[in-house]
């Protein structure tokens, strides 16, 4: 991908009036001799007195003097901030940040260099599959999709501000028709008297919502409650799961007191006991993550997924891999009978929490990771995805208006707080693609307003640091993508020549919606791939569209013979 073409900014250093300013045009017409000794009378006095005041006007800067004395000075200039701008030179002009922000986020993007962050990430992968609690964890779910399984199922997706339940019909791959479909879906706000809902309170609602949701009219002619619905659970928090259907409840965080008086229990049974108490026809079947949803669902359609990648304001990857990628301490107290049969496994990564000392950090990343309740934690993360992109973005703004004189040096309103400006914004702002900017103008001055609306250059220097700094998240991504398809393709015992095709189910706001940050991500794939042996066009990015309703379902008729 060529580097973006930045315009340059205009110099906002203050420049005084040149001697040649007082001098004779004497290229034009004559001059009399009333315009000649008008001319030397003005610039006898012109520079000593611009002299005069600057001085004076920066002794008064530095000595911080109250602006009623400035403006008793000069009353013409309506506020201090003004004389500020009328006399204040900064570090840099705005050209040199531009490019200087340009040079550092753009310099690691070099396919060679990726290639080493690649290698140097699957160096960190080797030692996680041997041993660790937190990242290249196992599930329990061993079998993909054919795309053939046909059935009705019901669909709970649990997240952090909406439960939602749905009927969903799959209907097996057929030319011409869609597999999956939604034959009905209710969907309930999570708001704080839901999250503060305590223990089994919490699980007595859910039961309640799926009772409405199967009293549906519509349900009622699908299911006629003389057998039990199949259900399967995208739970979008931790959990230690035990089984392909139960799980140990852990923090949910986000303000649930869910786990008061429960924590450690089994989710499976918190769900099936006010249900049972309900008599509703239900069973839960099988419990997955979202990024285990999203590689089912995209599987069921497309037979070359193994991948899925989930990038909204998180971040993470799972991957089927063979069961012997893992080390057998893994699979530390998984019944043998799923030993026996199983041969690959859906792998959750956790991938947010690799990459540290491997991705080239600027001034603007160390000051995040250092500002950070947890710093290091998350290293990945904090490059790519929608929680971190826009806090990277304001932190070169701060610079700017401090060290070039962005905005005219007024810092936006809310800007001096961390996360203050939010990803969304800035994808909104990318999308305005006309000459003059009045959308994304208008758009920023009123998430954070100025004492006068931004000019067009001050937009578009943003514009063009928050392109940057997407351009990179979507290069860094492919490398991560890169590493875990060299691991996978060892593992399996091939070589990139011949792997073959893979598609990888994508889901979240950041690579379903930034503008262009899918299309960049692909590119640098198409790369990196390439340079490593693979046919043309190997990777291809899928989005997967309502991954978890449809991967909790999905995840239910895999276990179905």
């Amino acid at each position: 991908m060529p580097p973006q073409l930045l315009k340059p900014f205009k110099s906002r250093r203050m420049t005084l009036p040149s001697e040649s300013d007082c001098a004779i045009n004497y290229h034009a017409s004559s001059p009399s001799a009333t315009d000649r000794d008008r001319n030397r009378n003005r610039c006898r006095y012109i520079k000593p007195m611009l002299d005069f005041w600057q001085s004076l006007l920066a002794a008064l800067e530095r000595l911080a003097m109250l602006p009623s004395l400035i403006h008793s000075v000069l009353p013409s200039l309506p506020s201090r901030k003004r004389l500020r701008d009328v006399v204040r030179t900064y570090d840099r002009t705005m050209d040199d940040l531009l490019l200087e922000t340009q040079r550092l986020l753009e310099a690691p993007l070099d396919p060679a260099k990726l290639l080493h962050m690649s290698g140097k990430l699957q160096d960190q992968f080797a030692p996680k599959l041997q041993a660790s609690d937190i990242c290249m964890l196992p599930s329990y779910n061993h079998k993909l999709p054919s795309g053939l399984e046909k059935g009705t199922y019901l669909a709970l997706d649990v997240g952090g501000s909406t439960f939602r339940v749905a009927v969903v019909d799959l209907t097996g791959q057929q030319p011409g028709a869609k597999s999956m479909r939604i034959v009905n879906m209710k969907s309930y706000k999570i708001d704080n008297s839901v999250r503060h809902l305590r223990g089994n309170a919490f699980f007595d609602w859910m039961a309640e919502k799926i009772e409405t949701a199967i009293s549906d009219p519509q349900v009622k002619k699908l299911h006629d409650g003389s057998q039990k619905f199949a259900m399967g659970l995208a739970w979008s928090f931790p959990v230690e799961q035990t089984s392909i259907r139960s799980g140990n409840l852990l923090t949910m965080g986000k303000g649930f007191l869910a786990t008061e008086g429960t924590l450690g229990q089994d989710l499976s049974e918190l769900i099936m006991a006010p249900c049972r108490k309900r008599n509703l026809p239900v069973s839960l079947d099988s419990i997955v993550n979202d990024s285990s949803a999203t590689l089912l669902s995209r599987a069921y359609e497309d037979p070359a997924t193994r991948f899925a990648v989930i990038l909204g304001t998180g971040f993470n990857i799972a991957v089927h891999l063979p069961t012997s990628a893992l080390a057998s301490s893994k699979y530390k107290g998984y019944p043998q009978k799923w030993l026996d049969e199983a041969k690959h496994v859906l792998v959750n990564t956790e991938l947010s929490m690799f990459g540290k000392d491997i991705f080239p950090l600027t001034k603007w990343d160390e000051q995040l990771n250092e500002a950070h309740d947890r710093p290091d934690f998350q290293p990945f993360e904090h490059m790519i995805s929608g929680r971190y992109l826009g806090e990277i973005v304001r932190l070169i703004i701060v610079d700017a208006v401090r060290s070039a004189g962005l905005f005219s040096g007024e810092l936006p309103d809310k800007l001096n707080e961390p996360y203050a400006l939010d990803t969304g914004t800035l994808a909104a702002m990318e999308l305005d693609e006309s000459k003059s900017l009045t959308n994304a103008i208008a758009l920023f001055q009123s998430k954070h307003s100025l004492s006068k609306p931004p000019s067009y250059n001050d937009i578009h220097f943003v514009r063009q640091v928050s392109q940057l700094v997407s351009h990179r998240a979507a290069a860094f991504l492919a490398a991560g993508i890169h590493a875990l398809w060299e691991l996978r393709i060892k593992a399996e015992g091939l070589t990139p020549a011949a792997a073959g095709k893979l598609a990888i189910g994508c889901n979240g706001s950041v690579i379903e919606k930034y503008p262009l940050f899918r299309g960049l991500c692909q590119s640098h794939l198409d790369e990196l791939t390439t340079a490593s042996g693979a046919e043309p066009n190997s990777i291809s990015l899928e989005i997967a569209v309502e991954s978890a309703i449809f991967g909790a379902a999905v995840a239910v008729c895999c276990l179905e013979e």
